[in-house]
């Protein structure tokens, strides 16, 4: 309660008792007789001068027995706090010891630390010397069979630095354990360190202080009895003790700071029976006046929380719900009897900061799923859907999504309406009667929506019930969404780099409605969803261009010709668009070549890469070279190209393209083949075996440095397949390429009788079940033969009177294949080829006549490498009018060169104008 101050003043000098009326001071006489009755009063005990010299004698003997129990105390606290101080010094002193922390850190710890720490403790005369790790199993022990077993007590403050000490009874006595933690160089805690000591073992100062003070004491006796009468005469005038006054103030104070204090105070017995109340614990726990003596379990207080409070079990800090109130309660035992204290504090505050700084929590948990679910694919729909799974049901019950119409396109958003494409919904049901996807969406002014796009802000609708705006844009769904339950929707534009893509609403039924501080969470969710909804579209933006000029640049439809049957597939890879390529082109003589080549890589600069070497292949082939030649002069090309590209300063290049030409006549079965760094074809006989012709391999374009590239040369028969192929069909990543090969013979062995288009369905279905990693092109030609019969062949003798015969022997021909009307156009261009030949050209020299679907081919050859050129001639040259006039009644016409020399060839179209038209163009010849 308190502590009483006594304080004795000193007398003032001459204070003195006033002397009785009659008597004078200075008598001799009447000090005696007063001094002889204060003796007398002093050794009678019914005086109150003697009761008080008993009192004081008590009093004194009260003292001295004091003093000895302080000194015993003392003397006792001072061998507890010397056991302290020597063990934490020895703690500390084997902790920081120089090898501890390694030896804590060693692979048998024990073994290290066991012999250092009982040299230590029968040096230091302590009790036991225990190291321990992080999680408290004892390392070293005096009792070896303690080694290895966990410790029970606390060490969590050792840990963190800070030593720990504890004062226990052991079975020799009183004893105190220092436990200090042991760290490494870099400050973390490897291990701990605990030693005890017994106070008994520390030299007690009583045994040489009990003489003087019993010597003390028995002074103290002398001088107490032999001053006591002065003592206790002047105690009555001079001390000034704690009266009455004083003790009331006392009481006044502690009973106003008891119940001022805003933490409720109860103080219980050993049987619950309350003892004090202040006011505090009576408002908190809505007590009636009159509580004090009751149990406790009798209050009306919930059955736990009486429990608790009358068992005087000590709780820290334990919660309990009193009425609306969240009370955190104390309880600390006191006393011998059993009687306890408990503290009650009221926390509701407290945990509805706790549930804000939750919420606050859960936000930023949603806004880190966020950044991690949303923006996996640069697919626009998707990254739309992830944005409506990532709110759903974390922060909405349901959720729409709606994009304006050309960000769906990968186009640049418009800001010249409000129509927008719904383009996903997610919901914690499926049955909500909101829009679905695909669903044309144009808002009305007054809409949320609407106004949250001009804006640019979040707009909050708390109750939709009541929304007129939002009503009035479909007033019969807007009753349906209300009456399923859906109250409150939070609409947030979606915008990128300042262009609006789209909005998103967020709507709640089962949750609470939405509050002002849900929009900063939406608006953050749907920034974050616009960016990535923006790459996804600038991606889609470039994909299509990148397809687009893909496609442009692959052939559309295939020429129909009648040496081959040709089927073609193109399978793009998963990354998008590739280099792999392939074409027809037809060629003189009913000729075709076959045409399949790879860009290694993705993007545009594999299409555009992919598109000037097929414009290449075609101008060359133009020219009618041969393969080895052309694979040459693309691998010149692709070179120069790169050398271009490395004098501006990119640095990416073309190296690793391929190619496999080949020119296929169908006259005589030929086909002759080269490739540069591309996988060779398979080949499907008429009986359908499949075989690989070796065909010689050159490096890839770009890279061969001008070696020669070599031919191979075939003899296909009639409904032969040539397959040509790129690496993607039959390689792939953790399949060797022989697997690959081998795959595609088994899959070319069922096709038999198929179509080329059949087989190329059968192929890809087998090796290709699913998209690759890499783009594939698949061409397929079935061969056919022209029919002898539709071939004229003739050796010309270098004699210019032999062209007559010739021209009639052709003409007969041509008649036997109905084909009378042309031979007059015919007969033109052939003497005027034939005669050429013979005058400028030289042996041997020979005529071919062949008769395609559509057209009729002449070809000379001779044996000399000179081109001739065509030229307009003047009215007064005599010749040089031949040529021109055989591009002008052919078709087409040209020369191909040839290992003995060149071929000049023309075709002529079945159904071209008649001999009557011919006259009138070379009449207008003339003119000229």
């Amino acid at each position: 309660m308190g502590r009483f101050r006594r304080h004795v003043p000193t007398g003032r000098r001459g204070d003195r008792v006033p002397p009785k009326a009659g008597q004078r001071e200075d008598d001799p006489k009447a000090r005696h007789r007063s001094a002889g009755k204060r003796v007398r009063s002093l050794l009678t005990p019914r005086t109150v001068a003697g009761q008080v010299f008993l009192l004081q004698l008590t009093v004194v003997l009260l003292l001295i027995a004091t003093a000895l129990v302080v000194l015993v105390v003392h003397d006792r606290n001072r061998a507890l706090q010397e056991a302290g101080d020597r063990s934490l010094a020895v703690a500390e002193t084997f902790a920081n010891a120089p090898g501890t922390a390694a030896a804590m850190k060693s692979d048998d710890p024990t073994a290290a630390l066991q012999p250092h720490a009982e040299v230590v403790r029968k040096k230091t005369g302590v009790d036991y010397v225990v190291a321990l790790s992080p999680y408290g199993f004892r390392w070293t022990h005096p009792d070896p069979e303690q080694i290895g077993k966990h410790v029970s007590k606390s060490y969590g403050a050792a840990l963190g630095g800070e030593p720990h000490q504890t004062t226990f009874d052991s079975s020799l006595g009183k004893a105190v354990d220092s436990t200090v933690a042991v760290f490494d160089e870099k400050g973390a805690s490897v291990g701990l360190v605990t030693v005890g000591v017994t106070v008994d073992k520390v030299t007690s100062a009583v045994q040489n202080q009990l003489p003087v003070l019993f010597a003390a004491g028995g002074v103290a006796l002398l001088l107490a009895a032999g001053g006591s009468a002065l003592v206790s005469g002047r105690l009555r005038r001079q001390t000034q003790g704690l009266g009455p006054v004083e003790m009331t103030r006392m009481y006044e104070h502690h009973d106003a700071v008891l119940h001022a204090v805003r933490e409720g105070v109860i103080i219980l017995d050993g049987d619950g029976r309350l003892l004090l109340v202040n006011d505090e614990a009576r408002r908190l726990l809505a007590l009636p006046p009159d509580v004090d003596g009751k149990a406790v379990t009798g209050l009306g207080l919930s059955p736990a929380l009486a429990v608790l409070l009358g068992s005087g079990l000590e709780t820290t800090d334990q919660v309990f719900l009193a009425g609306d109130v969240l009370l955190a309660v104390n309880v600390r035992p006191v006393g011998a009897k059993g009687g306890s204290v408990a503290t009650l504090r009221d926390t509701t505050e407290l945990r509805a900061l706790a549930g804000r700084a939750d919420v606050a929590g859960g936000r930023l948990q949603l806004l880190y799923e966020a950044s991690t679910r949303i923006g996996t694919t640069l697919d626009v729909k998707r990254t739309a859907e992830e944005l409506t799974e990532v709110a759903v049901p974390r922060f909405a019950d349901f959720a729409t999504i709606e994009l304006v119409e050309p960000v769906l396109r990968g186009g640049e958003p418009t800001e010249d309406g409000t129509e927008m494409h719904r383009v996903a919904v997610q919901g914690i049901r499926d049955d909500a009667p909101l829009r679905p996807v695909g669903t044309r969406m144009r808002y009305v002014p007054d809409n949320p929506v609407a106004v949250g796009m001009n804006t640019g802000r979040p707009v909050l609708v708390a109750d939709l019930a009541t929304a007129e705006g939002w009503r009035t844009q479909d007033p019969e769904r807007a009753r349906k969404v209300v009456e399923y339950g859906i109250h409150s929707m939070v609409t947030v534009p979606l915008r990128a780099r300042g262009q609006l893509l789209g909005v998103v609403e967020f709507w709640r039924s089962e949750q609470a409605p939405f509050e002002p501080d849900d929009l900063s969470p939406a608006e953050e969710l749907a920034a974050r969803a616009a960016v990535c909804i923006d790459n996804a579209r600038r991606y889609t933006r470039e994909h299509i261009t990148a397809v687009t000029l893909q496609r442009s640049l692959l052939p559309g439809v295939l020429p129909d010709l009648s040496a081959l049957e040709v089927g073609h597939r193109y399978l793009p890879a998963q990354a998008g668009v590739g280099g792999d390529w392939y074409d027809v082109i037809p060629l003189p003589g009913a000729r075709v070549a076959l045409v399949v080549g790879d860009v290694v890589g993705h993007g545009l600069l594999a299409a555009a890469t992919m598109g000037r070497l097929r414009t290449a292949v075609h101008n060359f082939a133009a020219l009618d070279l041969p393969p080895d030649e052309l694979l040459g002069h693309l691998d010149d090309l692709v070179a120069r190209i790169d050398q271009d590209a490395a004098a501006e300063g990119d640095t990416e290049t073309v190296t690793g393209a391929t190619c496999l030409y080949a020119v296929y006549d169908p006259v005589s079965g030929r086909c002759v083949l080269a490739r540069a760094g591309h996988p060779g074809p398979a080949l499907v006989s008429p009986d359908g075996s499949v075989t690989f012709p070796d065909i010689p391999v050159a490096p890839p374009l770009g890279v061969g440095g001008g070696l020669p590239v070599e031919t191979a040369e075939l003899r296909l028969a009639a409904d032969s397949r040539l397959v040509l192929y790129t690496d993607g069909l039959v390689e792939a990543r953790g399949r060797d390429i022989d697997v690959g090969l081998g795959m595609l013979r088994d899959a070319l062995a069922g096709t038999d009788g198929d179509t080329p288009g059949d087989t190329c369905r059968v192929v890809l279905d087998a090796m290709l079940p699913t998209r690759g990693s890499d783009d594939v092109a698949l061409l397929v030609a079935r061969t056919r033969l022209l029919d002898p019969g539709q071939v004229g062949e003739w050796d010309v003798p270098d004699d210019p009177a032999a062209v007559s015969r010739i021209r009639a022997e052709a003409t007969r021909m041509l008649e036997s294949w109905g084909l009378g009307e042309a031979a007059f156009t015919m007969e033109l261009i052939l003497s005027e080829l034939v005669t050429n030949a013979i005058r400028y050209g030289g042996s041997p020299i020979s005529l071919r006549l062949l008769r395609d679907r559509d057209s009729l081919i002449c070809e000379v050859a001779d044996g000399t490498s000179t081109s001739p050129h065509l030229r307009r001639a003047t009215l007064t040259d005599e010749g040089g009018r031949g040529l021109f006039l055989v591009a002008q009644m052919s078709r087409r016409w040209g020369t191909r060169y040839t290992d003995r020399g060149k071929i000049i060839w023309a075709e002529q179209a079945l159904d071209a104008g008649s001999a009557g038209d011919l006259s009138g163009l070379l009449l207008a010849d003339l003119e000229l």
